[in-house]
């Protein structure tokens, strides 16, 4: 795939010279494959510190009720869109100059308002203001590449269209009462979100980078992997005892096994020709993202339940810990759908999944006693899925005769 300088509007050469910053494309590896730029890595920073300020609405009650998780999820979807619309410019476009630099930096503290404001919402002005900010750069680094070649008139003109009109419809948001906000905001989400499937004829023309893409939306689930571990490691008392230390371990052991059957799932690069536009493959991610996240909050909060002694685990964290994990499988599933129709092995191991989780968490009330068989059950199925995506990378890999 070809990538196009942004050969736009630059700041001076004294000017970028002053501040020790040239304009360079980001660096390739030996066979030319493009990876994350540092400027990207400092973008994710402050993501982590978003995630975290998302998850904590949710508070230290065990039984959330379904506005508060569906507020969260909503909170989750801006944040991570937020962040793909940067991830989707840098895979078509060589930014790494001055500009881009400071321009990126703006994002930034758009960025860390949105964090800001979070837990304030919809009260608070931080969180559209931010977004704002970092969808109004979004689009300037459009404009900036849109001169580069006709193929970038085509896409630009695609995102320009869809998001400048989610980001006006953000703008008058700010004139509303608090209480009528959200309604715009969902409106202006399902005008961006669906931009990218209805350019999808264009956009599939100029693919994306196909190690780039997965290497950065890999990268943001991790710093969600990484939450959700800070929210198990909270839950964790002071000098605890043996047998929370135990109780953590177990909890411990389902990020983990999440982390081993996704980044073996990467590592296969079953999807690499398969992205085009990588509308589906970056979809998914929103989900599977959120699940996550709940995840992690669920799996702290019965971890304090168990430092607490209590008998039962409510209703609403079983079906939460149940449904998160059920999500998370079924976007594994899709996942793997998109390089090939799953055999029926593949399907087996999904419903394996699917029953033993949605079993457990459905009958079985007792804290260490739940988790104990969660464990086991998801490190099971990390196990079975992990040989089979093994067995189909290497096959999707080797010449044929």
């Amino acid at each position: 795939m070809r990538r196009v300088r942004t050969d736009g509007p630059h700041v001076p050469r004294w000017f970028g010279a002053w501040l020790g910053l040239r304009g360079q494309a980001p660096e390739t590896d030996e066979a030319g494959h493009r990876h994350a730029t540092w400027l990207e890595l400092f973008l994710d920073l402050i993501f982590v510190y978003a995630l975290a300020a998302v998850v904590a609405r949710l508070g230290s009650d065990p039984t959330p009720s379904p506005t508060a998780v569906l507020a969260v999820i909503g909170l989750f979807v801006v944040i991570q869109w937020a962040w793909v619309g940067q991830v989707f410019y840098d895979t078509r476009f060589d930014p790494d100059d001055a500009l881009h630099r400071l321009l990126v930096l703006v994002a930034l503290v758009g960025a860390g308002a949105m964090t800001l404001g979070v837990d304030e919402v919809p009260e608070s002005v931080l969180l559209p203001v931010g977004y704002l900010i970092v969808r109004g750069v979004l689009l300037l680094l459009y404009l900036r590449a849109r001169p580069t070649s006709p193929m970038a008139r085509l896409v630009t003109t695609i995102y320009l269209i869809g998001f400048g009109s989610g980001w006006l419809i953000w703008f008058v948001s700010l004139t509303l009462p608090a209480e009528r906000r959200p309604t715009l905001w969902v409106v202006a989400m399902v005008i961006e979100l669906a931009t990218p499937w209805v350019g999808a004829r264009w956009l599939n023309r100029w693919p994306v980078d196909n190690r780039h893409l997965p290497e950065r939306i890999g990268q943001f689930t991790i710093i969600v992997l990484g939450s959700a571990l800070a929210s198990l490691l909270f839950a964790v008392p002071d000098h605890p005892p043996p047998h929370m230390i135990l109780t953590a371990a177990m909890a411990f052991l389902i990020p983990a096994a999440v982390w081993w059957v996704y980044t073996t799932f990467v590592t296969t690069r079953l999807l690499q020709s398969r992205l085009r536009g990588g509308q589906a493959y970056s979809y998914l991610h929103i989900p599977l993202g959120g699940a996550l996240l709940l995840l992690g909050w669920a799996l702290g909060q019965v971890v304090r339940l168990v430092d607490d002694n209590a008998a039962r685990l409510p209703l609403e964290l079983r079906l939460l810990l149940g449904a998160s994990m059920v999500v998370w499988t079924a976007c594994g599933l899709a996942l793997y759908w998109l390089w090939t129709r799953p055999s029926a092995a593949r399907l087996a191991i999904a419903a394996y999944g699917v029953v033993s989780v949605s079993l457990i968490t459905a009958t079985v009330h007792q804290p260490r006693l739940m988790l104990s068989l969660l464990s086991l059950a998801v490190v099971g199925y990390a196990v079975l899925l992990s040989r089979k995506l093994s067995r189909a990378g290497k096959e999707a890999n080797t010449p044929e005769g």
